[in-house]
């Protein structure tokens, strides 16, 4: 028998005994934190990091966005090889990849090599966000997957909260390879433990094949808008390497999607979106990240251009929204596990939306305790909607289908925050100089004069009343999904090679 099975193994239930599902638990908390921590820490290092390699401002940007991009991009094809090959084997290899990614990013001696080797650490992390939704919806039965999917937010909100913090004190103490060498520890712990305790719970369907014309099409559509959508903001919109990039992307997936219908093994099972839960509970997240992920980073510039806070003060100043939400996660998780995932995921869209008409009060002298406010309605709200909207994507979803189904939700979702991330420094860029941008992006303080200031304010308030009517359709697509079924997944078993 395969080591990482459960077969022969006792079992309580339909979902395998009762102690494992809290040892899968364990696991994906280590992966969520350390992703957590990397999201957040590597920001305030860029300013050294551009010094020490003797680099300049738009490489700091692409040790961001390799990062995200190969993240994104990877998410559609590793859920699909996980559903084939295991989700287990694909998760611990992830954690192994992203550990030795981080470590080879901390003796990186240029910043090509930099951006090398984030794209390594940037695959990890896909391989980790794929199969970690999909492993705790295979060991937690219907009933508990909220609870579940709320006590890893916390951990989410918790690297919100530590990235900056222990950033600080890394770059107060040492230099900044140190960021990327944090890691390390933590992934050897979290491979030797995933090694140790996960088994492989569904039946792998035999003789599927994988869709690599499929695969190819759609990645190379998916990275041509990001690339679009990233280099519009430095290029501008109009230029003609932009143009063609939106252009390559439009037509590689009408090529993706002609290909996909005649494919016998697709890389995309469209039959999920026959699911009214799991369609609306995609599309609600996608639109909850495009409207909301850049408005951390618009706060940021506020806070370090507008009133001349460093970057760790600044980071700092956004622990309410992190706070909140880690208290906020597993309650909601555990209202979703008793009465559904519409109303707590509703509910935390309209307080979103909500907030963002707080924030859109903000001045170049608000007083802090103002924002702290709005910051910590944003997580009162997204502790409301995450936990609640994954458990209901994920129980739509058919057991053999958990690793494209996470997949697929994940893909949708960062994509919605790239295009957040552009669109936001697009709008409130309009009312300042590019490059000022760019600066204030990677935590310089300018010194900006009183007009320019004021003029930064009246942008990142335009780009906030996009992000308010964006997260009201979220909100509409929220509560149309439906009430899901959790009876409809069946139960688990063992496999083995």
């Amino acid at each position: 028998m395969n080591k990482n099975t459960l077969e022969n193994q006792p079992r309580t239930g339909l979902f395998g005994p009762k102690e494992y599902k809290w040892k899968v638990l364990s696991v994906t908390t280590i992966g969520a934190l350390m992703a957590a921590i990397d999201s957040t820490i590597v920001i305030l290092g860029l300013p050294d990091m551009m010094v020490d390699l003797h680099s300049d401002l738009v490489s700091m940007i692409w040790v961001i966005m390799a990062y995200i991009l190969i993240s994104t991009v990877f998410l559609l094809t590793f859920g699909r090889i996980a559903d084939m090959l295991g989700r287990v084997r694909l998760y611990n290899l992830g954690f192994a990849i992203f550990t030795i990614g981080s470590a080879l990013c901390g003796l990186s001696g240029s910043a090509t090599q930099l951006i090398l080797f984030r794209l390594v650490q940037g695959s990890g992390a896909a391989l980790l966000v794929v199969n970690s939704v999909a492993i705790l919806t295979e060991a937690f039965p219907p009933d508990e997957r909220g609870r579940a999917l709320g006590i890893n937010g916390v951990t989410w909100a918790a690297g919100g909260v530590l990235g900056p913090v222990l950033g600080g004190l890394i770059l107060s103490l040492g230099n900044w390879r140190w960021i990327f060498y944090v890691n390390v520890p933590i992934g050897l712990i979290g491979t030797f433990w995933g090694y140790r305790v996960l088994k492989e719970l569904s039946i792998r369907k035999k003789g599927e094949s994988f869709d690599f014309p499929g695969a190819l099409t759609f990645s190379i559509s998916l990275v041509s808008i990001l690339l679009a959508l990233t280099l519009g903001i430095q290029q501008g919109w109009t230029n003609a390497p932009i143009l063609a990039l939106f252009a390559a992307s439009f037509a590689f997936m009408l090529i993706f999607l002609w290909w996909e219908q005649r494919a016998r093994s697709p890389v995309i099972d469209f039959t999920l979106f026959k699911a009214r839960v799991y369609n609306f509970s995609v599309l609600s997240a996608m639109m909850q990240g495009l409207a909301l992920f850049a408005v951390n980073f618009l706060v940021i510039f506020y806070l370090q251009g507008v009133r001349g806070y460093s970057p760790l003060h600044a980071a700092l100043l956004l622990i309410p929204l992190s706070l909140v939400s880690a208290i906020m996660a597993p309650v909601s998780g555990i209202i979703a596990d008793r009465i559904g995932a519409r109303v707590p995921a509703t509910l935390g869209l309209l307080i979103q939306a909500g907030a963002l008409v707080w924030l859109m009060q903000i001045t170049t002298t608000t007083p802090y305790l103002q924002i702290a406010g709005g910051l910590a309605l944003m997580g009162l709200g997204g502790g409301l909607f995450y936990a609640p909207n994954t458990s209901a994507a994920m129980n739509a979803a058919p057991v053999q289908r958990l690793g494209i189904a996470s997949a697929t939700l994940a893909t949708l979702r960062q994509a919605g925050m790239v295009t957040s991330f552009a669109l936001s420094l697009a709008v409130a860029a309009a009312s300042l100089p590019r490059d000022l941008m760019f600066r204030l992006f990677v935590g310089t303080n300018v010194g900006l004069g009183s007009s320019v200031m004021q003029s930064f304010v009246i942008g990142m308030h335009s780009a906030f009343l996009v992000s308010i009517f964006l997260c009201l359709i979220a909100a509409g697509l929220s509560f149309v999904r439906g009430k899901e079924d959790r009876r409809a997944q069946q139960p688990l078993h063992a496999t083995g090679d």
